[in-house]
Order: structure tokens, then sequence, then C-alpha cells
């Protein structure tokens, strides 16, 4: 509603003015540049050849506060406008945030393969995609993985990063829940797990792309 108000005030002020083309006709149109009234095609063609001027709007340029008006302010508004549309459309365009070449991803995979490893990524663009931290030792000839732990009972979940795959998952555990080697704040928070006898802990592991509410592979832990 503002912006159509503003469009009334300015063809209200514009039909006040006469042509400053030709003079004699009532002002209809605007250069957007040059800001000259014209009343026909033939006038605009003239004033662009007389001013030497393109007819296309400067949007940035300068205007001082005495010299603002309806009409800049208009123009400003369409402006942000615009901005926002092409940051919208920037943000919505996949192929803009795709990496040039997919070498560490192919090589990843094509190590994964030999090793019996399906190894399944997240398209480009996803958080968990860019967080992961995994890669592949090419001299030790072994993976680093990136491990999300999440302990449900006590709302808390962890991250390690550059886990070997030769190493146990009784190992990576032993910092959270053992009551002797694990960290102290941690083993605080973490209190129901380091409490209890490991036999009584359930290690759960998702299984991906199925529904949500479906089961999940149990792991076994060996000590």
């Amino acid at each position: 509603m503002a912006d159509e108000r503003c469009e009334e005030d300015i063809k209200r002020k514009m039909s006040l003015k006469r042509c400053e083309v030709c003079n004699t006709e009532e002002a209809k149109y605007r250069c957007p540049r040059c800001m000259k009234y014209s009343c026909s095609l033939i006038c605009v063609k003239q004033h662009k050849t007389t001013y030497n001027c393109n007819g296309v709007r400067e949007k940035t340029a300068f205007v001082s506060i005495n010299q603002f008006s309806d009409l800049n302010l208009l123009s400003d508004y369409r402006f942000l406008e615009d901005v926002g549309r092409m940051a919208d459309c920037a943000a919505r365009d996949v192929a803009s945030h795709r990496p040039r070449t997919n070498k560490f991803v192919n090589f990843l995979r094509n190590r994964a393969r030999r090793y019996n490893i399906h190894l399944k990524t997240l398209p480009f663009g996803f958080t968990k995609r860019r967080e992961n931290s995994t890669f592949f030792n090419n001299k030790e000839k072994k993976f680093y993985w990136h491990l999300k732990l999440i302990f449900p009972h006590s709302h808390a979940k962890f991250t390690e990063k550059r886990v070997p795959d030769d190493k146990p998952l009784c190992d990576v555990l032993k910092y959270y829940t053992d009551p002797q080697e694990s960290d102290p704040v941690i083993c605080q928070r973490l209190k129901i797990y380091s409490a209890s006898p490991p036999s009584d802990i359930q290690i759960l592991m998702k299984v991906e792309i199925t529904p949500c509410n479906s089961s999940r592979n149990e792991l076994e832990l060996f000590f």
C-alpha cells in the first residue's frame, strides 16, 4: 500500500510538469538517469541524443538530503528489493556452491571400495558434509573417521575427529564413560553412563537412508 501511494504521489507531481524536450505537452515520463521529463517516445529518444543519456538508472548515485524526494525513496526501496532477490537466488543456486573438483570425494570412495566399505556422501551444501573431517591417510593406509557420539539419557552430544579405523570403539568411549580415564566434567555430565557397568551400556548405530523411526543396528563392545 505504501508503495502504491508513493507512485500515485509521483504521478500527480509529474502531471504538473511539462515535457523538457518539446516544452509543450504534459509530462508523462521521467528518465531514471538524468531525471528529465518527457511526454512521448519521440521526446524520450530526442532527450537521449541531446543529453547523451542512456536512460539507465544509476542506482547508487549520491543524492543530498536537500534533494532527496519520494522518487529517490522509491528508487532506494526497489534497489534493496533487487539486492534481496539476487541474494536469495544465489543462496538457492546449488551450482554456485559446488566445488570445482570432486577429486577428494572420488579418492575417498575409491579407497573405501578397496577396503569393502560402502561410503555414502551427502550432497554439496549440507552442513554435515562441510563439518565432516573424515580422510584417508595414504601413507598409513587407513581411514580417520569423523564420529558423532550421542548420549540420549544425558542429552549430550560430542564429536570425535580423526579417529583411526583400527581403534576399538571401547577405547573411544573410555574418555566419556570410564570413571577413571574420562574427563571429570564430562564424567559428571554423563554420570548415568559412567556409573553403569559396561555390560549395561547399549551402543546403537543409525541406519542411514531409512524412515525416521526405523530400527538401529546394535554394536558389541569387546574388552
